[in-house]
């Protein structure tokens, strides 16, 4: 039995997210297990490090499988490359740990979120940047983006139904990259809630319109009230960057 690891990058913009779901097809397990299963003529289930939303991307998703077969990795990616569509990609492949989980064994994720910021959108990056028109104030979101370092409940910051499951998470890092009237928004932790990123970026924005205070986003913290948050943003601008293991 071999165990491997998968790096796989993705548009997520026609798919439901990464999770299949029963029959459905238009995810990105599901056509990713349905070309395995085809190559090597056995049912692969796929561990994946995480889920992804509709509409969200990755550039370094990764994701882990056993199979009885003596496929060799390099087998997998030319199969990959020439049966999955062509905004899925598995840029590499290895066998690794028969103990290795793409989930359980993951310590760290990186997500970005990308901004158009210009007041004409850029036409060729509008399906992976939000575009606000309004200029934002980056030292404003920045000062904002400081009381959210750290463990905390992000009960405000999800949209997680579940009150059973804990909502306690360590961001590590927020950084803001800007380039002409692009920003990048990059998070860090040890984990993220569902919507986590979407609506801590759409508090920032927020912030950056001075609607709020960089101070209230302390306050939002820690009265634990998803409604005092700020909205969620769309997917589209959202992207998995890496996952550390």
């Amino acid at each position: 039995m071999q165990n491997i690891k998968l790096m796989i990058a993705y548009d997520g913009s026609r798919y439901y997210g990464w999770q299949r779901l029963g029959n459905n097809e238009q995810t990105i397990q599901g056509k990713i297990e349905n070309v395995l299963s085809k190559m090597l003529n056995e049912n692969i289930e796929l561990i994946g490090s995480g889920r992804t939303d509709g509409g969200v991307h990755a550039r370094g998703q990764v994701a882990n499988f056993k199979t009885s077969t003596s496929v060799k990795p390099q087998e997998i990616i030319e199969y990959c490359y020439q049966y999955l569509p062509g905004d899925i990609a598995v840029y590499d492949a290895e066998i690794v740990d028969d103990h290795f989980h793409a989930r359980y064994n993951a310590k760290r994720k990186q997500y970005i979120y990308q901004i158009d910021n210009g007041l004409i959108h850029n036409v060729f990056e509008r399906k992976y940047r939000y575009h606000v028109p309004q200029p934002l104030d980056i030292d404003k979101m920045k000062k904002a983006s400081s009381y959210l370092i750290g463990e905390h409940d992000f009960r405000s910051f999800t949209n997680l139904k579940s009150k059973k499951k804990s909502t306690v998470r360590t961001i590590s890092k927020i950084d803001f990259i800007q380039k002409d009237t692009y920003i990048d928004i990059s998070f860090e932790g040890n984990g993220f809630l569902y919507n986590m990123v979407r609506i801590i970026t759409g508090t920032l924005i927020e912030v950056g319109l001075n609607k709020i205070l960089p101070e209230d986003v302390k306050a939002i913290l820690g009265k634990k009230e998803r409604p005092l948050a700020g909205p969620n943003v769309p997917p589209h601008g959202l992207f998995l960057q890496k996952v550390t293991y």
